[in-house]
């Protein structure tokens, strides 16, 4: 089934070095944009990460130190990245959650260590991964051997999980009727929680006011913590967390600041 688009959707899948969103990089991104006249643009960089690759991350996605060696570093084609992506909302396969593959909340961190100001929050996300969990449980290979009837080869290259995404996306919506070929139904269908943040350490209450969801003061409205300890935003501010965390944080410090 062709998707029923308003604007274009950019399929992502990242490769990295490892599964810290504060210390790990990226080492390969692919982006498929698919327009709403259905015409493909796809886009494939290697990136040199300026750390070394662990040989368990090498073992994962085959890509060594030599590989990349000689490759740009992410600064250098974030530029381009923001234009390829402008207007477009995003998929991925397990792209927003956390624990598991963070394509959407590394990417924002590295757009924030190159000094780059995009919001990929204010896109809309389709997670096929959750539609396929929701609906089947399964991994992109059985997903993809599943809707497609085909066997993913080169699993693990950024190129191949792009592009196996997109196909079983229009499968589901082929076969599942009662999923609506629509892209924010899709953003709620495929959406894991209420974050604020990528990793959730800040949610939405059943209010829609900015929470924290972790540690002393889980459960109460950030603008109430920070009124009532001030210095809790210089802890986090300097602790390990995620920039873009920080960056959330730090606007609804401004936020609440000018009222």
């Amino acid at each position: 089934m062709k998707l029923n688009l308003e604007k274009p959707i950019l399929f992502i899948d990242i490769e990295t070095t490892g599964m810290n969103i504060v210390t790990d990089r990226i080492v390969e991104i692919s982006a498929l944009k698919i327009e709403p006249d259905g015409k493909e643009i796809i886009l494939t960089h290697r990136v040199n990460p300026e750390i070394p690759i662990p040989k368990d991350a090498t073992a994962i996605h085959g890509i060594t130190d030599e590989d990349v060696q000689d490759k740009p570093v992410f600064k250098e084609i974030a530029e381009s990245l923001v234009k390829f992506i402008a207007g477009c909302d995003i998929a991925g396969f397990n792209s927003n959650k956390f624990d598991i593959k963070f394509d959407i909340p590394l990417l924002a961190e590295e757009f924030i260590r190159a000094e780059i100001d995009i919001d990929l929050k204010s896109s809309r996300h389709i997670d096929v991964m959750v539609i396929f969990h929701k609906l089947e449980q399964r991994t992109l290979s059985a997903a993809y051997k599943f809707y497609c009837g085909l066997e993913l080869e080169n699993a693990h290259s950024s190129n191949a999980d792009t592009y196996a995404t997109y196909e079983i996306l229009k499968a589901q919506l082929d076969k599942y009727k009662d999923l609506q070929n629509e892209v924010g139904y899709l953003n709620e269908f495929s959406a894991h929680t209420r974050n604020v943040d990528y990793v959730g350490r800040i949610i939405y209450n059943e209010d829609g006011i900015e929470t924290f969801n972790f540690g002393k003061y889980k459960g109460m409205t950030v603008a109430d913590v920070l009124k009532k300890d001030p210095s809790y935003y210089s802890w986090m501010i300097k602790g390990e967390f995620p920039l873009y965390t920080k960056k959330v944080l730090t606007e609804i410090k401004l936020k609440a600041s000018q009222k």
